[in-house]
């Protein structure tokens, strides 16, 4: 509890400092916001303690099991299968594909009804959710062959600006977007422990070098793929 506080205290500060001092008017709603800031204090270490004791060493655990089992087919499919489940489910990405299909309707791009926002809104999600089980195959095939990561990255960011050329304008802010919020709450503590501990279930890999990286694959191939969703809806 103490260190959710400390860690929210710079963004309480910050509120304060230009709320009274640059502002210079009370807080709004004082007992909503003191309420507020419990639950979150209380739900950031709930969720902390929750990484520490069950998803950090889920992933680990099933990377290890994998590793011994030898099979990098199945390897490769739960790792595909986890990466567009934790993305589907991602909060921040629903809200922001619900954001984009409202945006698109009020715009003209597709139609204003209901269902055609929650038409829109699905594809973005499945679309990003592909692009992470891409990702994650990508990157644990690096993780198993020792590739560098270096130069994946060069390449793959080689395609973003590529295919930034010929996507429409209209989806571009949106598939940038869709590579930050992709790797949030549900998706990257799952992601980091299997790539870590794959890397410590290889002999010959370091995983500081090995076992992180794959988070930036998650952020890049949805860039890519909803780039080329809009071209498809267009």
């Amino acid at each position: 509890m103490g260190a959710s506080c400390l860690d929210l205290a710079p963004v309480l500060a910050v509120v304060l400092v230009f709320q009274l001092l640059v502002i210079r008017q009370p807080l709004p709603n004082v007992l909503d916001l003191i309420t507020g800031m419990i639950l979150v204090v209380v739900g950031l270490t709930f969720f902390v303690q929750g990484l520490e004791q069950a998803l950090f060493p889920l992933g680990e655990s099933m990377a290890y099991a994998f590793a011994r089992k030898g099979s990098l087919v199945w390897l490769l499919i739960f790792a595909f299968a986890l990466g567009f489940a934790t993305t589907v489910a991602e909060p921040a990405l629903i809200a922001v594909a619900a954001k984009a299909a409202e945006v698109a309707a009020d715009g003209g791009m597709i139609e204003s009804g209901e269902a055609a926002r929650e038409s829109y809104a699905l594809g973005l999600r499945l679309t990003v959710g592909v692009a992470v089980g891409i990702a994650l195959v990508i990157g644990v095939i690096r993780i198993v062959k020792g590739w560098p990561l270096h130069w994946l990255m060069v390449i793959g960011y080689g395609g973003v600006m590529g295919v930034t050329l010929i996507a429409p304008p209209e989806i571009t802010g949106v598939a940038y977007d869709s590579g930050g919020v992709t790797t949030s709450t549900i998706t990257v503590p799952l992601v980091t422990a299997l790539g870590v501990g794959l890397a410590q279930s290889i002999e010959g890999r370091n995983p500081m070098v090995d076992g992180f990286g794959l988070i930036a694959f998650a952020s890049l191939t949805p860039m890519i793929f909803v780039m080329l969703y809009g071209l498809w809806m267009g």
